[in-house]
């Protein structure tokens, strides 16, 4: 009899710990805005923008941009977002012709009464002639920093056309 039950708790103790480690993981990301860039609503740059409905990744149009020298394309400002102690994550889907420098996601955050910090996708930056990437570029948020803005640009070091589509901003848990 003492053996059952020992075979049974040992069971039920390994079918815990089973479903603890291997269960389903919980959503550790949250998305904060998406802009789908079907058109020029919210842009904060109109020159040398246009929404090109031949050229997308999703929805009706993408964001098309002609650069004639190295220069950072302001897109969207967010204003205040609730977000501390997390990782604040700005992903995009980025194509280029004739990039004749690096391309890459640009981020500012802006912390009253401490000034502007950034973050940019340099890890894997596009150049020359590329299919549609996911680019993102990530800021590590520790407790008590919440930015009252977010600029969310793009960055073209050289001369060429940039195709931008489905910028998404998300906080996503940091991990240890």
């Amino acid at each position: 009899m003492k053996i059952k039950a020992a075979i049974w708790l040992g069971t039920a103790l390994l079918l815990s710990l089973f479903m603890v480690f291997c269960g389903k993981p919980k959503s550790k990301e949250a998305l904060l805005k998406a802009y789908p860039l079907d058109d020029l609503a919210g842009i904060i740059q109109q020159t040398g923008v246009q929404p090109d409905q031949k050229v997308k990744k999703e929805g009706t149009a993408a964001l098309r941009i002609d650069v004639s020298e190295a220069a950072v394309i302001p897109l969207f400002e967010t204003g205040d977002i609730d977000i501390e102690n997390a990782v604040l994550v700005y992903q995009a889907k980025v194509r280029t012709r004739e990039a004749q420098g690096n391309v890459y996601l640009e981020m500012w955050c802006h912390f009253e009464g401490k000034g502007e910090f950034f973050s940019r996708g340099l890890h894997s930056p596009l150049k020359g002639t590329t299919d549609w990437t996911f680019q993102e570029t990530n800021f590590f948020l520790k407790e008590g920093e919440n930015p009252d803005n977010v600029k969310l640009n793009i960055v073209s070091e050289g001369t060429g056309t940039v195709w931008v589509d489905d910028i998404r901003l998300l906080k996503r848990a940091q991990t240890n």
